[in-house]
């Protein structure tokens, strides 16, 4: 049993018309206990909740305790969602891989981007990945129990010295072992590496992909993917001369490497199994692949096919794009510049339309230190180092990804309001991807 204190879970909000809004449940609000049982997690609340009878234990806002008893459907949701998802604290990772982006940033920024987790429950709830490394047998056997699969696996390499060297950690060796107890109890994973030039990748990234698919059985997979990312670096890591960036060069190297084994993996199952991250194409310099390629997306989230949908999501709405706007319309959108030339063509398209001026701005970053920039790392300084001065029009559109999920605060802890200050004009946050960015180039500006 998990020891660590479980608190009391706060509601950060309540689904209109709910069971919980109809019996008066507030925001702040803190969930206490379910049939006398402390949930220590979004997993067990939900467990709890399957129940169709509930005593509910709640702590109000106005500091009384409430007893609440009801009874619902089993597949009934109360409506509640509370402002973290862990109510017992977040696991924290012992590792110390020299990668690793939380200690690639300066110090002082709001505490939140220094938290280095390795929690399994997140990693099932929301497919961040983690090591297996730092997982106690308790939890390990709340894995099996609760059948939390399928979970998200740093695994960077499975020759045992070679992972142990990344991670820092005499247990990182054990990865193959404990990807095997996975296949005992019939559990998947997606896996993800990380490419470090001269450390994992050559013979080692053959070896951990070949590795790796030894677990890959069509009738029940027990790695359903992998996905292969070049290791990125800011000037503020720590100094470690053993990593260095990924060259165009070397870029093309891996993509040659991994279409390979790519090919053969297809011959044999139907699918690739180890997928490429877009990063690799855009730093060598090739085209990306076809969208059937990537079939259904299965590392979406680790940027395997982020741009490839994007483009074909354009292509999709670009067909009712109106000939011109009522009025005129002077935007400008800003990216990484790794895709700058990928969405060049967008933007080209967009603007002919009548009316439509879009300035397009793919910057690299100037806070982190690095020549090519994705567009969710780029900061306030950046946009304020970049542009400031520049005619930006009636509306700066900013992609959604460079903003705190919860907040208007970039990876600097620069709001944006104080961006906005400083360049002088509106901005426009922009998600949904090319239906967003299309959306917000012809709607309406009254």
């Amino acid at each position: 049993m998990n020891q660590r204190a479980v608190r009391p879970a706060i509601v950060s909000r309540v689904e209109p018309h709910s069971i919980a809004a109809e019996l008066g449940f507030e925001a702040g609000d803190a969930l206490v206990a379910i049939n006398g049982d402390r949930p220590r997690d979004l997993i067990d609340y939900r467990f709890l909740c399957a129940d169709e009878v509930l005593t509910l234990e709640v702590l109000g806002k106005d500091g009384q305790t409430y007893t609440l008893e009801i009874e619902k459907e089993v597949d009934d949701d109360l409506g509640l969602e509370f402002t973290t998802a862990l109510f017992d604290g977040l696991l924290q990772c012992n590792n110390r891989c020299p990668f690793c982006f939380i200690d690639q940033q300066p110090r002082g920024k709001r505490q939140s981007l220094y938290a280095k987790d390795d929690d399994y429950r997140l990693s099932f709830l929301y497919g961040s990945y983690l090591t297996l490394t730092n997982l106690t047998a308790a939890e390990w056997q709340r894995i099996a129990q609760l059948r939390l699969s399928p979970l998200y696996v740093s695994v960077h390499a499975t020759i045992p010295q070679v992972r142990e060297r990344l991670l820092k950690n005499p247990r990182a060796g054990e990865i193959l072992r404990q990807i095997a107890w996975f296949q005992e109890q019939r559990l998947q994973l997606h896996a993800q590496v990380v490419v470090c030039p001269g450390i994992n990748d050559g013979e080692c990234l053959q070896q951990t992909l070949q590795d790796l698919a030894a677990f890959y059985d069509p009738e029940w997979p027990t790695v359903l993917s992998v996905a292969v990312v070049p290791v990125g670096l800011t000037r503020f890591r720590p100094a470690e001369d053993e990593l260095v960036p990924v060259s165009a060069a070397h870029a093309q190297r891996v993509i040659q490497q991994v279409q390979t084994l790519q090919e053969q993996f297809q011959r044999q199952w139907g699918t690739p199994f180890a997928w490429l991250a877009d990063e690799w194409f855009l730093i060598a310099g090739v085209p990306l692949p076809p969208a059937d390629h990537y079939q259904d997306y299965p590392q979406l989230s680790n940027g395997v096919g982020t741009i490839r949908l994007f483009l074909e999501e354009f292509a999709a709405h670009s067909q009712d794009l109106p000939s011109r706007l009522p009025e005129p319309r002077h935007l400008s959108w800003v990216v990484g510049n790794t895709v700058g030339e990928v969405f060049q063509p967008l933007v080209t398209r967009l603007n002919q339309i009548e009316n439509l001026r879009l300035a397009f701005y793919p910057l690299a970053s100037d806070y982190w230190g690095q020549t090519m920039t994705v567009t969710g790392l780029l900061t306030g300084h950046d946009l304020i180092h970049h542009l400031q001065g520049k005619l930006l029009g009636d509306r700066l559109l900013l992609p959604s990804i460079m903003l705190k999920h919860d907040q208007p605060i970039f990876l600097d802890d620069v709001s944006l309001d104080t961006v906005a200050e400083a360049l002088k004009v509106p901005i426009q946050v922009v998600s949904g991807g090319a239906a967003g960015l299309i959306a917000a180039c012809t709607a309406s500006s009254s």
